[in-house]
């Protein structure tokens, strides 16, 4: 079975989440696209490994209290099968720093939608502010379409 394995985190601060304007990469999938910070598993690395190392190498920051909200499955007919695990990060320390791949910014929550994000996005950001208890989301893409979406095994 190929698929890959993700992590990504929203940092939270003064109704705000951290967020990555993704426009320095090459052939970047999220290329212009706005999205949380977080990366693919290191061999042998746990979700929480991966989530904290990636955090620390894409804004300098060193988590100190984070959850897991959830894992999202996504199904594309352009891409391998993702697992991603997604978090919330309200404590940290540094400061933040340079990313090679887009522009970190503090976004307004209320703000969000009105960015360029992807549809399935927009589902677990909802998710989020409604405080839901953790969940399983199931996104499927054709191209950039998201054709289905299906919450803890129910189709939305």
């Amino acid at each position: 079975m190929k698929c890959k394995m993700t992590t990504l985190c929203y940092i939270e601060k003064d109704d705000r989440y951290l967020m990555l304007h993704r426009v320095k990469k090459e052939n970047d999938m999220n290329q212009d696209k706005w999205i949380g910070i977080g990366g693919h598993f290191e061999d042998g690395e746990s979700p929480e490994e991966c989530l904290c190392r990636e955090v620390s190498e894409e804004t300098g920051l060193r988590l100190t209290e984070y959850r897991l909200r959830g894992i999202i499955t996504f199904v594309s007919d352009r891409w391998q099968t993702e697992y991603m695990f997604l978090y919330t990060a309200t404590g940290y320390e540094g400061n933040i720093g340079e990313c090679s791949e887009g522009v970190l910014e503090w976004v307004d929550k209320s703000a969000v939608y009105s960015l360029p994000i992807w549809e399935g996005d927009r589902i677990f950001f909802r998710l989020l502010e409604q405080e839901e208890p953790f969940f399983s989301l199931k996104l499927q893409y054709k191209g950039e379409t998201l054709i289905e979406s299906i919450l803890n095994n129910r189709a939305l």
